[in-house]
């Protein structure tokens, strides 16, 4: 018997030290076992998500998958800020992912601790500002901790973001068709972007593009009368979002009476539907992998 007590301790120990068993002990029951100390630093890429599977690979995926080629000595994670996204897609298709909290929690405890949050947020409004308020909270667990921008940031993302839409939509740029992109809309300061960005196509003499938005200014009426001052018989929308989830496909695309498809249609002008998020556009995810890129370089 005291041969097998004494076989069974050693074992015990060479386990705990090779990190297969917890070092959990009946003196100290709250011991966890130590984090491996070569951990691969982190690029937690933060959406707001959406329940739509096809699209979401299509954006959020294709944005991870750039960020990811940028930096190779990084892994990249998703989490979710929308927990009625995350609760949809666990209950109807079992698919599980993090909400913020749950993957910082994750990422301590498998030893990460150098970090870099990039979200894919188009501005810096209310849910970047909570993003980078729950990672400020949880520095202290990480060595070096930093946040990427957000799309329209600078005055070079809004040049490139101005350069990529009227690429991506080249073929229905024509002298009788207005092209509209139908935004979300905030009461932050940051729904000036909106502004900001219409001022650039002004500036590429586009002309015929509008942006609206859903839930501020500029309204569907606003962008109706400066369609109707145009005297454009043809009208193209396309989500200014980075994923085409519940807005795009409802709002814009619906076939309600108080879509922007319908009400433009029965203003008698003739609507194409772009169920396309903007994550789709390679020039869009080069931002974000560029904006990731900067973040890395702010702790390397």
């Amino acid at each position: 018997m005291k041969k097998r007590t004494i076989l069974a301790a050693a074992l015990t120990a060479i386990l705990a030290l090779t990190g297969c068993v917890s070092t959990k002990t009946a003196d100290n029951p709250e011991q966890k076992p130590e984090p491996v100390a070569d951990a691969k630093p982190v690029i937690l890429v933060v959406s707001f998500g959406t329940s739509y599977n096809d699209n979401r690979e299509k954006t959020i995926g294709a944005i991870e998958n750039a960020i990811a080629e940028r930096n190779p000595d990084y892994e990249v994670r998703r989490a979710f800020t929308s927990q009625i996204i995350i609760d949809k897609l666990k209950e109807r298709d079992g698919l599980e992912i993090d909400n913020v909290e749950e993957a910082l929690d994750r990422l301590v405890a498998d030893g990460v601790k150098k970090l870099v949050v990039q979200p894919t947020h188009v501005m810096s409004g209310y849910e970047y500002d909570d993003l980078a308020a729950a990672v400020e909270e949880r520095r202290a667990d990480f060595d070096a901790v930093a946040m990427g921008q957000p799309l329209l940031t600078d005055d070079e993302d809004y040049a490139r973001v101005t350069a990529a839409l009227l690429n991506a939509t080249a073929e229905y740029n024509s002298e009788d068709t207005a092209v509209v992109f139908m935004g979300h809309g905030t009461e932050h300061e940051s729904n000036a972007v909106y502004t900001k960005l219409q001022e650039n196509f002004s500036e590429a003499e586009a002309h015929n593009y509008f942006i609206g938005t859903v839930e501020a200014t500029p309204t569907l009426e606003d962008v109706l009368s400066g369609v109707m001052l145009g005297n454009y018989s043809k009208v193209v929308l396309e989500p200014l979002m980075v994923v085409a989830g519940d807005h795009a496909n409802n709002d814009m695309a619906g076939d309600e009476e108080d879509s922007w498809k319908s009400v433009m249609e029965s203003s008698g002008l003739e609507v194409e539907c772009l169920l396309r998020g903007m994550g789709e556009i390679p020039e869009i995810q080069q931002i974000y992998a560029d904006h990731a890129a900067a973040a890395v370089a702010e702790i390397e």
